[in-house]
């Protein structure tokens, strides 16, 4: 029985000695956030890492900050991004945690000239998650990093590290996993985007100008290169059409005159291919459900829903031409196609020429139904 006892007593001893290299939560700089830019002039890649310690994110649960909560962002330089990383671990105590990294940042400069190197670097890279969020930006990183939330809650309140919405998305973009961009990255066919981020300072004050963060727009790719970057309107009206759960509030005009305000729901978007052809040619059906939100102007329903359908129509042929006209495929009309018809895709492949004209959107159709008129007294014609 002695024996069993100091037996029971070593393995306790061996067990408690195995924990005495685990740190206390003070005692680590998490990373929560990297940056990567490129010094073109230099040939060097500039590394940018947001560092928290989470003992002073801790003190507010549950209400907003005593004190201001400092941010602190490391740089470093070198010919590879590890290298760049390298430099700063001599330089960080406590040592630096990358367990928590949430959000990949590039700046326009790597995405003009390195993205494709960057990426493939990013897709093979362990330590990374390909669930982190991925953004670009043309700001100043530094400065990005430096921003924080409203009331002075730190940077992990602001968009860089915001979750999608559990609802419908209300007039904005949402933010993307470096998984699910680098699975639309690699498709042949269709484009994949990264939100752009920057930084407003018109829209909020507290003594002074108070700077936020917000989405406004994307970084288009199409077959594994950077294109163009496209503004917030258009982004947001092609990920109402092509995301799900995306609401979308709308002025409804009479050629200049506006005449109503509406919200649409999420659509149904449906692409009908004409068969035998060597590039797709399609047609396009998108019907959603409305609620008017403002009436300027009596008008009857019918008329409103007229005007309503006619200016989506107007907005997504613009938006489609516009993306032809830069060889993007914004509405991934050739996703489904190439899948259907692997034969003609080879052959489409081969002759390396972009699968898109103008005409190759023969019809659209745009169906909006009107369910709810906010207590209007509202004629039915």
């Amino acid at each position: 029985m002695k024996c069993k006892g100091a037996i029971s007593i070593l393995l306790c001893i061996i067990l408690l000695t195995g924990c005495g290299g685990i740190k206390n939560i003070q005692d680590l700089t998490y990373i929560v956030a990297i940056g990567m830019d490129y010094d073109e002039a230099e040939e060097e890649y500039i590394v940018y890492l947001q560092g928290l310690n989470f003992a002073n994110v801790a003190k507010q649960e549950g209400g907003k900050p005593v004190e201001k909560i400092p941010s602190f962002v490391g740089s470093a330089r070198g010919k590879t991004l590890n290298l760049a990383v390298s430099e700063l671990y001599g330089k960080s105590d406590p040592p630096i945690y990358f367990g928590h990294v949430k959000t990949l940042i590039l700046s326009q400069r790597v995405i003009n000239s390195k993205s494709k190197e960057v990426l493939e670097e990013i897709a093979r890279n362990k330590s990374l998650r390909h669930r982190l969020r991925i953004v670009t930006t043309e700001e100043s990183i530094e400065e990005i990093f430096n921003i924080k939330a409203l009331f002075n809650y730190p940077a992990v309140y602001t968009v860089l590290f915001k979750d999608k919405a559990n609802g419908l998305a209300q007039d904005e973009l949402q933010p993307t996993s470096l998984l699910l961009f680098l699975r639309s990255y690699y498709e042949p066919m269709g484009v994949a985007k990264i939100p752009t981020v920057t930084i407003d300072t018109s829209s909020w004050v507290s003594e002074k100008e108070f700077p936020v963060l917000f989405y406004d727009g994307y970084s288009v790719f199409q077959q594994q290169s950077f294109v163009k970057n496209i503004p917030l309107e258009d982004a947001v009206l092609l990920d109402w059409m092509v995301e799900k759960n995306i609401a979308l509030n709308r002025p409804v005009k009479d050629k200049e005159e506006l005449i109503a305000a509406v919200k649409l729901s999420s659509p149904k978007m449906k692409i009908t291919y004409e068969k035998d052809k060597s590039e797709p040619v399609f047609s396009l059906e998108i019907s959603a459900r409305a609620d008017l939100l403002e009436k300027l102007r009596d008008i009857s329903a019918d008329e409103l829903k007229t005007l309503l359908e006619e200016d989506l129509k107007m907005q997504i042929i613009h938006l489609y031409e516009k993306g032809v006209d830069s060889k993007l495929d914004l509405l991934n009309a050739g996703e489904k196609w190439y899948r259907k018809d692997r034969e003609a895709f080879k052959e489409l492949e081969d002759s390396k020429h972009f699968y898109l004209k103008k005409d190759s959107l023969k019809k659209v159709k745009v169906d909006i139904q009107i369910f709810h008129f906010n207590s209007y007294e509202y004629e039915k014609n």
